[in-house]
């Protein structure tokens, strides 16, 4: 699924900073669920009768980047899951301008509850689908 960024705000050299892309992805994942059907909210409010709070939160990143960005670009961030293992997801993510790949991610999130990592509740997992995903 895509989200499309703002045009893109540029460091002096016209290029965007490298740190810049985390956010964009940030916002790219945060959309991602939106796009599948699921607010934030009411996955907290869902989970918060099932036990503690939770959230997400990155447990690793892989990041290649093979073309600068630039000032005045519009890009779109492509966000998909790739795996699911009790207590985590794999996700990939592509920051395009146009057809081209600017930055390729590998994205590990990880669920806690209670300030330790823990399954993905079952009604999390039915609305991010991730049951169907191997």
């Amino acid at each position: 699924m895509a989200f499309c960024c703002d045009i893109v705000k540029s460091e002096f050299s016209g290029i965007v900073y490298h740190a810049n892309y985390l956010r964009y992805m940030e916002r790219g994942r945060t959309n991602h669920l939106r796009l599948m059907g699921a607010e934030q909210q009411a996955l907290f409010d869902q989970v918060e009768t099932e036990g503690a709070g939770f959230a997400f939160v990155v447990r690793s990143m892989h990041l290649d980047f093979l073309k600068p960005a630039r000032m005045d670009d519009v890009l779109d961030v492509v966000t998909w899951p790739v795996a699911v293992k009790g207590a985590s997801i794999m996700l990939a993510q592509e920051v395009r301008r146009g057809e081209e790949v600017l930055v390729k991610a590998e994205v590990r999130v990880a669920f806690i509850s209670g300030g330790r990592a823990q399954p993905i509740p079952k009604s999390i997992r039915a609305l991010m689908k991730a049951d169907l995903i191997s």
